[in-house]
């Protein structure tokens, strides 16, 4: 790695001399071959995702998030009104283009355009989406906006230090673990250590080609099983 230094012969960080804030991001569709990224609406996506989350066995989903469990349509139905157009985050609704409907939503969120900075997160997937093509295919899309399109250099994971499923789907997609942030929160009346990971620019052609390769038709068999893991290909 080049050493860069100052006139005083201090080490310094990479210029950037071409450097600009980015675009704040903005509600739009995102089309894959699996799902589809779409605004979250209350009225048109509110029925089915309360629907595909009440067929997981349990509330342990919601156990890291921080809503609550829902109990009725009506109560994920005002949730959703509250969210939907929201500046930051903003919510989108993952779409099963064999369905037609919402199984999960994500979000982009903490964005700082000065510094092209922007996290994902309020991942919610629903049994219909967890460990499917989908799931992945909708990282790549929300990803692939932030990072090629707007042209952000850094893009966020974090999580619950004692949510091991998301810790480990981070690195899986590609993420770098960062490090340990102790007692950084407080929600549900609990403290919460929360680990830091990130994708920066540099590092997403070869991830980019990772994903396409993951998500072409050919990776899968009849039974839809992978031939090869996503890891295996970066």
């Amino acid at each position: 790695m080049t050493q860069h230094t100052n006139a005083y012969g201090q080490p310094v960080g990479a210029p950037l001399p071409d450097w600009q804030p980015r675009s704040w991001p903005s509600y739009e569709t995102f089309n894959g071959q699996y799902c589809r990224l779409e605004p979250l609406s209350a009225e048109r996506h509110g029925r089915d995702l309360y629907a595909a989350y009440a067929l997981a066995i349990d509330g342990g989903d919601w156990t890291y998030m921080f809503a609550e469990p829902f109990i009725s349509e009506a109560e994920y139905l005002a949730y959703a009104r509250k969210i939907e157009q929201g500046k930051d985050p903003m919510h989108f609704a993952v779409i099963d283009l064999r369905s037609q409907r919402a199984v999960g939503t994500l979000a982009l969120m903490r964005i700082d355009t000065a510094h092209g900075v922007v996290e994902v997160g309020h991942v919610a997937f629903s049994p219909l989406l967890k460990q499917t093509s989908m799931a992945t295919e909708a990282h790549y899309l929300l990803m692939r906006y932030a990072i090629e399109q707007l042209g952000y250099r850094r893009y966020e994971w974090k999580c619950d230090s004692c949510n091991l499923p998301s810790r480990k789907a981070a690195l899986r997609l590609g993420f770098q673990f960062e490090g340990l942030f102790r007692q950084a929160i407080v929600y549900k009346g609990r403290s919460r250590d929360t680990c830091w990971f990130s994708i920066i620019d540099g590092e997403w052609p070869p991830l980019k080609q990772a994903f396409e390769r993951w998500l072409a038709a050919e990776n899968f068999n009849a039974e839809g099983t992978q031939r090869m893991k996503l890891e295996a290909l970066r």
